[in-house]
């Protein structure tokens, strides 16, 4: 992996990705980001060395550098899922070549789904914890210790100095942040009930099919990380209705200028 990542680095480095600063994975249905940012150089995926390529039809597949609030960044526009194929390695890949790239700080969104009945569809929630219900690590490979230590503390897996910021945020802009534990699942099914049922008694407070991989890498990189959930639905398994993805996006999108605007302002902080 290492030569691997070395020529994907190299290849970026020439198409001007130079010492960004911070690194923004966009998540299901979360683009408009993308609109703020000052772009300097973009470069899709499929022509980038040994990148996975995005599948799911609502991940755009590029990867994006330019100025936000006046700090360097490189942000993914769309990302990968264990559900489409890749290893959890493929899904992570992205987030090592950022941090060779010279990114310190990594900032994660995603759409998921509301355990916790007391938030509601539309609303955001700060990760604050994590749980891996992915099967496996993407840590766990032959070599690992050659790109980090190996045994990887995860007792604070989110930055606590971060997520304060975030909360002081959202209280001067009026934005609804819940805190709360994010739950990772395969999918591409969404749960069943008995599964809701579940997910609330091991103690999630929202659910999703991505995230915490790149979380994992982030703290094995020793990066400054912090995620937010946009709440795109309400997983109560005593009134369960059929779920269409469209919705979801459709969800997301109305709840993503909040997210944009915790994001924005965080970066002038940072």
């Amino acid at each position: 992996m290492i030569k691997e990542i070395e020529e994907t680095v190299s290849y970026l480095q020439h198409k001007g990705f130079e010492n960004p600063k911070i690194g923004i994975i966009l998540g299901t249905g979360l683009e408009q980001l993308v609109e703020e940012i000052t772009i300097q150089h973009e470069v899709s995926y499929n022509h980038i060395p040994n990148f996975p390529t995005a599948t799911v039809e609502f991940h755009k597949g590029k990867l994006i550098y330019g100025i936000l609030e006046g700090k360097k960044v490189v942000v993914m526009q769309g990302r990968f899922h264990l559900y489409e194929g890749y290893s959890l390695q493929d899904v992570t890949y992205p987030v090592r070549i950022m941090e060779k790239l010279g990114i310190k700080t990594l900032l994660v969104s995603n759409a998921a789904g509301a355990i916790n009945l007391n938030f509601k569809k539309g609303e955001l929630m700060l990760i604050d914890d994590h749980i891996n219900l992915q099967g496996s690590s993407p840590l766990a490979f032959k070599g690992v210790e050659f790109l980090g230590e190996r045994f990887t503390d995860m007792s604070a897996p989110y930055d606590a100095e971060i997520n304060s910021k975030f909360k002081a945020i959202a209280k001067n802009h009026h934005i609804t942040l819940h805190q709360g534990v994010y739950a990772s699942v395969v999918g591409p099914q969404l749960e069943t009930r008995a599964e809701y049922r579940m997910l609330k008694t091991m103690g999630a407070d929202a659910v999703g099919m991505s995230t915490v991989p790149e979380i994992i890498v982030a703290n094995h990189l020793k990066l400054c990380v912090a995620a937010v959930s946009v709440l795109t639905d309400e997983c109560d398994p005593n009134h369960l209705k059929p779920v269409d993805i469209n919705e979801i996006i459709a969800m997301a999108k109305k709840a993503e200028p909040d997210m944009i605007t915790l994001f924005k302002e965080l970066i002038k902080l940072l």
